[in-house]
């Protein structure tokens, strides 16, 4: 009981807090509107058609409603539903994400069971962990040359790092009385990984992967507007370049729900691994 009337005041409190937010917003871009007298000079010039300012959530509602009522319409290339850019976006973050699964997760198990190999890989990693991945974007372009699979390589070199160190912390944690008792049923190594050493190290890698997937969510952004064509990346700088702000906030938003429901699915697959001692 405590504990739902403790949810129910936080979200009591967010509803206040988004009703206050959005209200000074309208009530902000209202006043600026209504403050710009425009002098003679401009008016004649033509200078109040070329003014933009940033839209009120009224506008941004509207285009929301435009833009979810028909997510998936597809009337050429630069004009695509949002439905279909963020399917496109979603598709190379699960893809790269996915190929840095197959590495990190077997690789942070050698380190994390190994001290000789965590010694003779620490250095690389130490070097390549910090380097940012959108530098490696005109790299993969030269060699891959193909825009779609430079960006899922991008999406893959951002996401490992975080999986590979949690997955070797989280092995090298392993108590080693629970070890101890594998070897004493005389369990080969194989079965020692899996019986004993996933289940105990899931909570830290799972970990791992939920930080992965944000950064591959931030990055997949970034890489989308270098190389264009599709995603919601190439849909913020084409609707930028339109001088559509309405557009560009509207996806702000849509990107940071799509970044929150991600987080959600692994939080929930954490906590479904999380044991208790």
């Amino acid at each position: 009981m405590q504990t739902m009337s403790l949810n129910m005041r936080a979200a009591i409190l967010s509803v206040v807090l988004l009703v206050l937010f959005l209200g000074a917003w309208e009530i902000s871009i209202t006043r600026q509107i209504l403050g710009e007298a425009l002098t003679e000079y401009e008016i004649l010039m033509g200078l109040g058609q070329q003014r933009s300012a940033i839209p009120p959530p009224s506008d941004v509602m509207i285009k929301a409603w435009e833009q979810l009522r028909d997510p998936f319409y597809d009337a050429g290339p630069n004009d695509k539903g949002i439905g279909i850019q963020l399917a496109y976006s979603i598709s190379r973050v699960l893809s790269g994400f996915g190929l840095a699964v197959l590495v990190a997760i077997p690789l942070g198990f050698l380190i994390g069971m190994s001290p000789v190999a965590y010694k003779a890989l620490n250095p690389f990693i130490q070097v390549l962990r910090p380097i940012s991945p959108l530098a490696w974007m005109p790299l993969a372009l030269f060699i891959i040359q193909d825009a779609n699979s430079s960006a899922i390589f991008v999406i893959f070199i951002c996401s490992v790092w975080p999986m590979l160190l949690n997955t070797a912390f989280g092995v090298a944690g392993v108590r080693a009385d629970w070890v101890n008792v594998a070897r004493t049923h005389e369990l080969g190594n194989l079965r020692t990984a899996f019986t004993v050493i996933l289940p105990a190290a899931a909570p830290t890698i799972l970990t791992g992967m939920r930080i992965s997937i944000g950064i591959a969510w931030l990055v997949i952004v970034a890489a989308e507007m270098l190389v264009g064509g599709t995603g919601i990346g190439y849909y913020v700088w084409n609707e930028w370049n339109n001088l559509d702000l309405t557009s560009v906030i509207f996806s702000i938003l849509m990107i940071g729900v799509v970044g929150m429901l991600l987080d959600a699915i692994f939080a929930s697959l954490q906590r479904a691994v999380t044991y208790a001692e």
